[in-house]
């Protein structure tokens, strides 16, 4: 079979394209770990916030969902922003980052202090200095970032509060708010306190705890598919079975100083790790 200059050429082209694109991949890749390894290590995060690495495992986790520079970034109910302190430094000058946190409108008081201690911490802190952000509820609020415009949606430890909301509808709208805001093929990573699957459903109600089946189907209700899944995050000390469940575990401890020593070493909750991408 014979080849024209042409068609030779343009392989050659092909080639070489492909081979720059992957070494490009590598080098953003590479420039992440390190970029999220400084920002895990930074002496500037608090001891308290640092000691639960061993539970949270930030820069693995972050790793796992394909965190690269130059990406676009959206962190779902960021709290007192224990994931932010590692991922707007790292995405800082490198990438976007949306801080999707409760509603200024919200008449809860909780969200109110939650969120004025957040503004307050992301205007004080130069490492914060980029954070854009917006607001989030499901339902009510599902405007996140641009229609489209985010390479990944991060959410942790949250789909246990919108399935205690009233008729746990909030689970579903919340994930088709993550699929309007992620470009096609964006990723979608989920950390939530895991309930053995032969448990009851109704234990999802009170516990804390979600059985991975159940998110998954979610998720695909959303237009999601799941894949990959890890155990960066689990803990096979954790029986979820507690008597004010998950919150009975550090760093709650929600049962005061009964039991502490036991539960401190359970650990924090077994948590599944699952990557979804947007079809």
């Amino acid at each position: 079979m014979k080849f024209g200059l042409k068609t030779l050429l343009a392989a050659t082209i092909v080639t070489a394209l492909s081979g720059c694109n992957a070494t490009n991949d590598s080098t953003a890749s590479a420039k992440s770990s390190l970029a999220l390894v400084s920002a895990a290590q930074s002496a500037e995060r608090s001891e308290a916030n640092r000691a639960r690495d061993q539970y949270r495992n930030p820069v693995e986790t972050l790793e796992f969902f394909g965190l690269k520079e130059g990406m676009t970034v959206v962190e779902i109910a960021p709290g007192g922003g224990w994931y932010t302190e590692v991922l707007a430094p790292a995405l800082k000058g490198h990438g976007t980052f949306y801080a999707a946190h409760f509603p200024a409108d919200s008449e809860i008081g909780y969200y109110q202090r939650s969120l004025a201690g957040f503004k307050d911490k992301v205007t004080k802190d130069a490492r914060f200095s980029e954070v854009k952000i917006t607001e989030f509820a499901p339902v009510t609020h599902n405007d996140i970032a641009p229609a489209s415009s985010a390479d990944m949606v991060l959410t942790f430890r949250n789909v246990h509060n919108w399935y205690m909301q009233k008729d746990h509808q909030g689970v579903l709208s919340a994930f088709k708010a993550f699929n309007k805001a992620l470009k096609p093929g964006g990723i979608l990573g989920v950390v939530e306190h895991r309930l053995p699957e032969n448990r009851q459903d109704a234990d999802q109600k009170r516990s804390g705890y979600m059985k991975q089946s159940y998110v998954i189907e979610v998720a695909k209700q959303a237009g999601f598919e799941l894949v990959a899944q890890s155990d960066i995050n689990a803990n096979p000390k954790d029986t979820a079975d507690h008597p004010k469940g998950v919150w009975t575990l550090p760093p709650r401890l929600a049962l005061g100083d009964e039991q502490a020593d036991k539960y401190k070493a359970i650990g924090e909750s077994d948590r599944m790790t699952l990557k979804f991408k947007k079809l």
